[in-house]
């Protein structure tokens, strides 16, 4: 039997590292922590503004399996994702909190049975913003082949990944054949009217290293995607995001076989920007995990971090005067997101 792209994944992958594991890999860098580089740069103690993204991760299913997800989601996660009434009871806090914007996420989100419904009863409640990270292969699966469509009526801001417009790049971190996939399914998404000029529907591209170093500035990185693309595929889009890679789940694993992991933290904890703490996503997000439990951001998410207000650490038994102003959960991952440009799930914050 012919064995799956996903499945050659797996194989070549090391060892699993349980949360506990990672989070001790992770202190035990001989670097400055996160928390001292606050106070050398005199900066305070991070809190939370009132939230406004609310992020939901919905599951780690997904139809890839790639080798720098800090999800660790894949083909195989068929048990960790949300049911209808942990979707409600999120649906019942967007309703009172009116965030500024939905932030859907997975795994491959749209894998959700209940993603489209979801998608719809949160329009209904009249946020301005929904988003939805999108692997763009997802578009392609003949169970979603009126996905695209779906995503354009509801006017959804499309957040698809693609970390570099070479295609060998591409395919070495997300998979054999997946470039192609991509420029396929952004072509689909362009005929829409996604990523146009004068169009309601937006798309943005997300890049991140095919390896242990930083991204490159993002707007000089938004103007050579933009160029490549249209000369090469004709392809159009809106914005683009860099992100940093965390050293989380897998890109932790890569980095610790590869005898990266001290040369890549030191490179993080060299690189601390003072200015790009003012915009964390931690301090205007709250992350709902798939099982409903409140995180302060998605990476916090991975490595079961949980808000600190005990009294309020499900979407069950939400908060809000517990939410606002909380105190920040951090570890040294934090790094990631602080280090030259900054890094989030918007993209740059210095």
């Amino acid at each position: 039997m012919e064995t799956s792209a996903a499945e050659e994944l797996q194989e070549s992958r090391p060892p699993r590292l349980a949360v506990a594991e990672q989070l001790m890999a992770i202190g035990q860098a001989d670097i400055p922590s996160f928390e001292t580089h606050l106070k050398k740069a005199d900066l305070p103690s991070l809190t939370a503004d009132a939230t406004s993204i609310f992020q939901v991760n919905v599951g780690k299913l997904c139809n890839q399996t790639c080798h720098h997800c800090h999800v660790d989601a894949g083909p195989d996660k068929t048990e960790e994702n949300m049911d209808w009434p942990t979707f409600e009871a999120c649906l019942s806090v967007i309703a009172d909190l009116k965030p500024q914007a939905v932030d859907i996420t997975g795994g491959a989100p749209e894998l959700n049975p209940h993603f489209r419904r979801f998608v719809r009863e949160v329009r209904a409640l009249g946020v301005t913003e929904v988003i939805d990270r999108c692997n763009l292969s997802v578009l392609l699966l003949s169970s979603q082949k009126d996905l695209a469509a779906f995503l354009a009526e509801q006017r959804v801001h499309i957040v698809a990944s693609l970390p570099a417009v070479n295609e060998a790049q591409t395919d070495a971190q997300r998979g054999s054949g997946v470039f192609h996939k991509s420029i396929k399914a952004l072509k689909i998404l362009n005929e829409l009217g996604y990523g146009k000029a004068g169009s309601e529907l937006t798309l943005t591209l997300m890049s991140n290293p095919p390896g242990a170093f930083l991204p490159p500035p993002q707007s000089s990185a938004e103007a050579r995607f933009k160029s490549l693309l249209k000369r090469h595929h004709g392809i159009e889009f809106n914005h683009l995001i860099e992100l940093t890679n965390m050293p989380i789940n897998r890109f932790l694993e890569y980095l610790l076989h590869s005898g990266n992991f001290e040369p890549y933290m030191e490179k993080l904890s060299a690189a601390f920007n003072p200015g790009a703490v003012r915009g964390l996503m931690c301090k205007n997000t709250l992350s709902v995990g798939w099982d409903g439990r409140l995180y302060d951001c998605d990476f916090n998410q991975m490595l079961e971090m949980p808000v600190q207000p005990e009294a309020s650490r499900s979407i069950f038994d939400y908060k809000k005067d517990l939410m606002d102003g909380r105190p920040i959960a951090i570890a040294n991952h934090c790094l990631g997101c602080t280090a030259g440009q900054g890094s989030s799930c918007g993209g740059a914050t210095a």
